[in-house]
């Protein structure tokens, strides 16, 4: 992997630089027969997906398994796994951004494989896949597009969420090549499909068809650069053309002067070019020129944003543009101070004078050169040059007096990563632009789905990233893998993940469920301390009871009820109600719901609990909310019924009031019948307010006969008799009343309504019969009627001096001469 050279394999095409490494070597065993077989590389220097081309004819080896299986390799030829296919004729091979391996079959069907292992998620792209049969597939970071055999495109523009989508109509016709541009270089933000039809190319969106009106087709290829601007065009005569992805440049020709048209086209980065034939390869850069690559046995192009890689079964190659800060170091003949600057450690070392006369040379131009020498160490794979560059950029910022070494120790951090994953162990040969791309985290993650627990680690503490990630992974591979009994595989688990922060052992106990232990399930999530993550796992696994007392543990009111919530839709009712047995808090939101929502679960939940009295409330409620007067009453019956068999002493009572309640409606009923006007009903009322309004339309004995079958009061019978008289102004019948001997409220009362009436004549006539009531208050009474004399009469009556004198200055006219008179009548005679 290292080589000594920084110039080897540097070619020059027309005024840049690409070069060729080899990152493994004896990558594939010989007998794999690598040219047979179909291979799609993961971006970032991914895995690599291999499948048996059906349309070659396969070697038979003995003890070789019949079985087709997709392999997935490291870029170094380690075997990372091998998924089982049955599922017929594979038309779509492809890789997401974050490792997502996806599989379409000719029928339409789509397998996203995640974790490098045979773990997926299906679905179906609809549209007539089924009935007309996928033909091939193109891929980009989130999504993919499939051609149908009639032409039609069908996208699907996220794995997680696939919604497939069906584009405009395509033109009828062969399609002799195809590509796609990628929503993010769109205008419209939607993938737009190239289609190479007849002699020219139609570019295919959601909603439209365009040709773009070329006539030197057919092409054989189209490939779009990683960027979205530019399209390789293949035609038949053997020539690429280079333009802009809208087509309306051209850029550049070269001619292959080949017969036979190349198997693969790709872009190399997006500055040149590759044409992929069996056993050689042209790498064409700008304005035509080109260079040549020839090999011993068949070469698979795996395309990457900054680069291709070349798998053989000897080698894995990269190839790509060699990048500024490593040409302006490594130049031939370059004076530019980053060069002139690695010439000084070779010279440090000789204790060269010239090495100090070197660095005043370019000291205006050191800051630039030491920040050179740090990218061009992040280009390099090989760890001998890196540390060479590292070294010329130390002592070049050791001279200047001010200089921030932020970079320089980030790149010798970021250097030590990629050099510990490019180890052929791993088999991840990411360059450092990729790394910038991916992340940290994400090169973690494809570190775990590998399984390399231990550099994921390693690598998470150096980074300063959580390891809660690769606990969780390493704990549900050791329940996938282990043939241990429950209680083993449980002790190991929680003995290494004792004292960890930010563990979820909701996700170790999933996987345990999924493979079947149920048992070993059940126990890790007892060291699971969130509780919201632990029930919904115990609702899946039936362990109702379990995830009922977890969530009351809790004190999450919402999570109870969305356990209570599982238990109603699932349990039948009367093992819901034992299951709220002994457990107050789960009983109360079931009953605060049911009041609001559900009645009926109300009053079952009032027979379950046996509480009488509140189920009887509940139909009295419902009673009153009746239109007819027969529901009510039924409704009521039902509600006595319920009081029948309770022991409380409240029952009785209740009991007697709901009975009177049914004979109150029925009452009621007939008077809407007989004796009100349609727009006011009787039903409703209270006994009281109905006598009143019998009595105050003029229906005495009706009343008089409720009051005695209702037993009302005789207090209450003769202020409700008294009221309505008043209010109906039936004075008639009041001077009736009036006539009796004794009162069972007094005489008082008819006094002041009816003197509150204005009726001040009959007020009067009641005054007398107050004899409960002092002098001085009847004098004020009379007052109060008008009745001056009177008053005076009842003031000389009680011989009260100061009351006539204060009536004297009340009187007018003659009422004056009688209080003068009565006054007199009471002063003492000289």
């Amino acid at each position: 992997m290292t080589t000594k050279n920084p110039r080897a394999g540097w070619e020059k095409i027309d005024n840049q630089f690409y070069r060729k490494f080899q990152l493994y070597e004896q990558v594939f065993d010989p007998d794999l027969e690598l040219e047979n077989y179909l291979i799609a590389g993961a971006p970032y220097s991914g895995a690599l997906a291999l499948w048996r081309d059906e349309s070659k004819i396969a070697r038979y080896r003995v003890g070789a398994s019949t079985k087709s299986t997709i392999d997935i390799y490291s870029s170094s030829g380690q075997l990372i796994s091998n998924i089982n296919w049955d599922k017929g004729s594979i038309r779509g091979l492809g890789w997401s951004d974050d490792e997502q391996l996806i599989v379409v079959t000719e029928d339409g069907a789509v397998r996203c494989y995640f974790g490098l292992r045979e773990d997926f998620n299906p679905f179906s792209l609809g549209n007539g896949a089924e009935e007309y049969g996928v033909v091939s597939c193109r891929f980009w970071s989130h999504g993919f597009v499939a051609l149908l055999a009639n032409n039609s495109l069908i996208s699907v523009s996220s794995f997680s969420e696939p919604r497939p989508k069906q584009l405009a109509a395509a033109p009828e016709g062969e399609v002799h090549s195809w590509s796609l541009i990628p929503p993010a270089y769109t205008l419209s933000r939607s993938v737009e499909v190239l289609l190479a039809v007849d002699k020219t190319i139609f570019v295919v969106d959601a909603t439209d068809s365009e040709d773009r009106g070329l006539s030197e087709g057919a092409f054989r290829h189209i490939s779009v650069s990683p960027n979205g601007r530019f399209a390789a065009l293949y035609t038949e005569d053997g020539k690429v053309w280079v333009v802009g992805s809208d087509f309306q440049n051209k850029y550049s020709e070269y001619d292959s002067k080949v017969k036979t048209p190349p198997a693969q086209l790709f872009w190399c980065g997006n500055d040149a070019v590759i044409l992929a034939w069996e056993d050689e390869i042209h790498v064409v850069g700008p304005n035509g020129a080109a260079t040549k690559y020839y090999y011993d046995d068949q070469v698979h192009v795996i395309p990457d944003v900054d680069g291709v890689r070349l798998i053989t079964n000897q080698s894995c190659e990269f190839l790509h543009k060699v990048p500024d800060a490593s040409e302006e170091v490594f130049k031939v003949g370059s004076t530019a101070p980053p060069s002139v600057l690695l010439d000084s450690i070779g010279l440090l070392e000789q204790k060269s004078p010239k090495a100090d006369e070197n660095i005043q040379r370019i000291k205006h131009s050191l800051p630039d050169a030491v920040e050179t020498c740090i990218r061009a160490a992040g280009q390099e794979f090989d760890q001998g040059l890196q540390k060479q560059l590292l070294r010329a950029a130390s002592f070049g910022k050791s001279v200047l007096d001010l200089y921030s070494s932020d970079e320089f120790v980030d790149m010798i951090n970021d250097l030590r990563v990629l050099n510990a994953v490019r180890d052929y162990k791993i088999g991840l040969p990411i360059s450092y632009e990729q790394y910038i791309r991916l992340g940290p985290e994400r090169l973690i993650t494809r570190l775990i789905n590998r399984r390399e627990y231990l550099l994921a680690m390693k690598l998470s503490e150096f980074l300063n990233l959580p390891l809660n990630k690769i606990y969780v992974h390493w704990a549900s591979q050791k329940v996938k893998n282990s043939a241990g009994d429950d209680e083993s595989i449980h002790n190991t688990i929680t003995e290494r993940l004792r004292g960890k922060s930010g563990v979820s052992f909701e996700t170790i106990a999933r996987t345990a469920y999924d493979e079947g232990r149920g048992h070993l399930a059940t126990d890790l999530l007892n060291h699971e301390p969130r509780a919201g993550k632990q029930v919904p796992l115990l609702l899946n696994m039936e362990e109702d009871e379990i995830a009922l007392s977890k969530a009351i543990e809790s004190g999450d009111t919402d999570l109870v009820f969305f356990v209570l919530l599982h238990l109603r839709q699932k349990l039948p009712l009367a093992a819901f109600f034992r299951s709220l047995h002994d457990r107050p808090l789960a009983a109360a939101l079931v009953e605060s719901s049911a009041r609001a929502k559900d009645s009926e679960l109300l009053k079952d939940l009032y027979y379950q609990d046996d509480r009488p009295i509140e189920g009887s409330n509940l139909l009295l409620d419902e009673a009153m909310r009746q239109p007819q007067v027969q529901a009510a009453v039924d409704k009521l019956k039902l509600a006595a019924r319920v009081l029948a068999d309770a022991k409380d002493p409240n029952a009785v009572f209740q009991t007697r009031a709901l009975n009177e309640a049914q004979q109150l409606l029925k009452a009621q009923e007939v008077f809407d019948k007989d004796v009100s006007d349609s727009s006011d009903s009787y039903l409703g009322l209270s006994v009281n307010d109905t006598l009143f309004r019998l009595i105050q339309s003029g229906y005495g004995k009706r009343a008089a006969k409720l009051q005695s079958d209702f037993k009302v009061p005789d207090k209450t019978w003769w202020w409700v008799r008294l009221r309505a008289l008043v209010a109906a102004r039936l004075w008639g019948e009041l001077e009736e009343v009036g006539k009796v001997k004794k009162s069972p409220i007094g005489w008082e009362p008819f006094y002041s309504e009816v003197l509150g009436a204005g009726n001040t004549r009959l007020a009067s006539t009641f005054i007398p019969k107050c004899t409960n009531v002092p002098a001085s208050e009847r004098v004020e009474m009379w007052v109060k009627c008008g009745m001056v004399v009177r008053a005076g009469e009842e003031a000389l009556k009680a011989k009260d001096l100061n009351a006539l004198e204060l009536l004297r200055s009340k009187a007018t006219g003659q009422q004056a001469g009688e209080i003068e008179r009565m006054i007199n009548q009471l002063r003492p005679r000289k």
